[in-house]
Parts: structure tokens; C-alpha cells; sequence
């Protein structure tokens, strides 16, 4: 990785992609699979916040190529953006130490323009799904102007706080039942918010707060899921 860094990458498929915890991922044609990466002025802990600015600038795109009599566009924690509770979009972060530089990272976004994949766990929809018109070009334009308000909104970590309030506004779920499942460890509850270090807090039903770093989330009637 020698690249500088603040440059964009873009399909329209994607076949050998790699999603959370390296799960295969694909996307059909049509659909718009982009990175940007990253060399960012921060510290390791600072930069993954990056994912909350990558989730608000997707989450902003969307609301500006979504027409608002459309289901409602939210987020879902720790990377995915909704559409009347099903998965539209994904974030990925990965990093990389650059043997003689400041670390690299790959902000991925995957967003089901035409079509979603089938056979997942959770429903998944599509902007052609929701009927609306766009395209990948569309969409990737608008990410990119969302990103440079947000970025300098991030201001190399400084607004990490003023971040994370926005993607609490724009949250779905919070103030609901919730289930993560920690690698075959479930934790219910109530979805309390995100903390000031991005960290999804649930309060249990024994009136515990457990702050919760990464797990597979379901939220509603998904949220009986054990598996």
C-alpha cells in the first residue's frame, strides 16, 4: 500500500468480495460496490471511528437519492444502513500498518441498488425493491460529496463526539428489544445507545449495561433469534 491515500475505487459486481469476520460476500450487477482508502492523521483507536463516519455519510447519501415518501432510511449498528428494517447497505473497515508510514485503511461500501442478495438470515432489500430509480453513479456521487462534509466534520478524530451524535440521530432501534449474538454468546435486552467510544450499550433484563464491541445484532422480532 503506497498510495497516498483519499482515493476511490468502484464496480458494479463484485464476485469475490469479503464481508464481516471474512464471510464471502458478492454483489449483483447493477449494484455498487466501492472503497475508499484511507492514510489518516490518527491514532489506531481514533481511526476506527471512521466506520461511524463512513455509516453518516452513507446514511446522508441515501437520504438525498431516496425520495422521503420511501420506507425509512436508518442505521444499524455496527455498519449496516436500513430501509424500513432491511439491509440496503454495508460498511467495512480494514487496516493495514504500512512498513514505513502511518497506517492505511479501506472504507468499503456495498449498496443493493438492483437487487438484494437471498437466503440471508435478515431480510435484505434494494433500491429498485423500494421502486426507486437510481443508478450506482448516482448513489457513488452523492457518497462522495457526504463523505467530505463528514470527513472534515471527523477532523482527524477531534469531532469523533459531534460524529457519533449524528449517528445516534439517525439510529434504528434504539429504545428497543435487541439480540447480539457474540459468537454463539447471546446478549438481550434493551438498546440503550452508543457510547462515547462507539460501543453498542444494552441494558438486560436484571438491569445490567453491557457495553457490547462486535456481534452480529438483531433487532424486533429477529431479536427472539438464538442461533
Amino acid at each position: 500500500m503506497g498510495d497516498v491515500g483519499d482515493v476511490w475505487f468502484a464496480a458494479l459486481q463484485q464476485t469475490a468480495g469479503r464481508g464481516r469476520r471474512g464471510r464471502p460476500w458478492e454483489t449483483a450487477h447493477g449494484n455498487l460496490a466501492a472503497s475508499l482508502l484511507l492514510v489518516p492523521d490518527a491514532d489506531p483507536a481514533v481511526a476506527a471511528t471512521l466506520g461511524f463516519v463512513a455509516g453518516v455519510a452513507l446514511n446522508r447519501a441515501l437520504l438525498e437519492v431516496v425520495p422521503q415518501d420511501v420506507a425509512g432510511i436508518a442505521l444499524k449498528w455496527p455498519n449496516d444502513v436500513l430501509a424500513d428494517g432491511a439491509k440496503l447497505a454495508g460498511i467495512l473497515l480494514e487496516a493495514q500498518k504500512r512498513p514505513n508510514g502511518p497506517m492505511a485503511i479501506v472504507v468499503g461500501f456495498g449498496v443493493n441498488i438492483v437487487a438484494a442478495p437471498q437466503d440471508l438470515p435478515y431480510p435484505a432489500t434494494s433500491l429498485s425493491a423500494l421502486g426507486v430509480e437510481a443508478s450506482a453513479e448516482t448513489v457513488l456521487a452523492a457518497l462522495g460529496e457526504s463523505w467530505i462534509d463528514c470527513i472534515a466534520a471527523w477532523d482527524s478524530g477531534r469531532g469523533v463526539a459531534g460524529i457519533l451524535e449524528l449517528w445516534r440521530s439517525a439510529a434504528a432501534g434504539i429504545g428497543a428489544e435487541v439480540a447480539i449474538n457474540r459468537d454463539g454468546d447471546i446478549v438481550r435486552g434493551i438498546f440503550e445507545t452508543i457510547d462515547d467510544a462507539g460501543r453498542l450499550i444494552v441494558r438486560t433484563n436484571d438491569n445490567q449495561r453491557i457495553a457490547i464491541t462486535a456481534g452480529d445484532v438483531h433487532f424486533g422480532a429477529t431479536a427472539t433469534i438464538s442461533a
